[in-house]
């Protein structure tokens, strides 16, 4: 039970960071904003890590892996940061549920595990839900919609480097280096954008990555008392904080056909994390 209250209030936390950036994004260009999200998180998540977690700090074994997941992931926040600048975090995140789909459509060549023809299709039947809510032919099909599911294939490849590293690193570690790989490349590339915040936009900032800070480490901890793929299926919570947040400060909200997407795209997502949880402890 405490595993499933920290890992729901780490999805519940999550989504006022993206709110933050959404509203950021009318005024600072959202590579800045995504490399403001790494800096502070990092900035304030290593002295926690070397207070309290000083032991488990050990080296990685993989450094490219490292460095090929902190990459990954990093793309997948420009490309979420960009989508949210443009279109609703409501449907920014639905499009960005197809992440567990991509999961399971690389696992077979890149972890050699093997699909069945229900998982096969609950794939396609999730990739039919993307287009339910992005309608091609029907609305228009911007660049921030393309972006959003980008942030999912992003962070599909992610979860498959992280399956990876589960076998020989720390998820303190894995962390640590994500923030760090993506903190560093973001502040070689931040200049070319870079606008002088306001003092009130520097509150936001920081703001924005203690959010994204106490998110992680509830993430953190709850894996501490539970497997992660037992509590795979709670991150899909994430999306009702991100409608509350959404319809509140920017008066976006869900139209009916995305409503169905998401209820499609999550059905068929529940399916293959009770599929693989089925597998693993056969």
């Amino acid at each position: 039970m405490k595993a499933i209250f920290l890992n729901i209030s780490a999805w519940i936390m999550l989504p006022f960071m993206d709110a933050i950036a959404k509203y950021l994004s009318s005024e600072l260009p959202f590579f800045q904003i995504t490399w403001a999200r790494y800096f502070f998180t990092v900035f304030l998540v290593v002295p926690f890590m070397f207070i309290f977690f000083k032991d488990q700090l050990k080296w990685t074994e993989n450094p490219k892996l490292q460095f090929y997941r902190g990459l990954t992931l990093f793309f997948a926040n420009i490309c979420f940061f960009y989508s949210i600048s443009i279109i609703s975090m409501a449907k920014a995140l639905t499009l960005a549920f197809v992440a567990p789909l991509v999961t399971t459509t690389l696992s077979p060549f890149f972890l050699g595990e093997k699909v069945g023809i229900r998982r096969w299709s609950a794939v396609i039947v999730g990739f039919l839900g993307i287009l339910i809510v992005i309608r091609p032919g029907f609305i228009e099909f911007n660049l921030a919609s393309f972006a959003a599911i980008g942030t999912g294939c992003f962070y599909g490849i992610y979860l498959i480097i992280t399956r990876k590293l589960h076998l020989t690193d720390s998820p303190l570690l894995t962390l640590l280096l994500t923030g760090v790989v993506g903190a560093i490349i973001g502040s070689f590339i931040v200049p070319v954008v870079w606008v002088n915040p306001t003092l009130t936009q520097w509150s936001w900032l920081i703001l924005m990555g203690l959010f994204a800070c106490l998110g992680h480490i509830l993430l953190i901890y709850s894996l501490k008392y539970a497997d992660a793929s037992k509590l795979a299926p709670f991150g899909y919570i994430e999306i009702v904080p991100n409608i509350i947040l959404g319809y509140y400060f920017f008066n976006d909200f869900l139209d009916l056909w995305s409503f169905i997407g998401l209820f499609v795209i999550i059905s068929s997502g529940l399916y293959v994390i009770k599929r693989e949880y089925a597998n693993k402890n056969k």
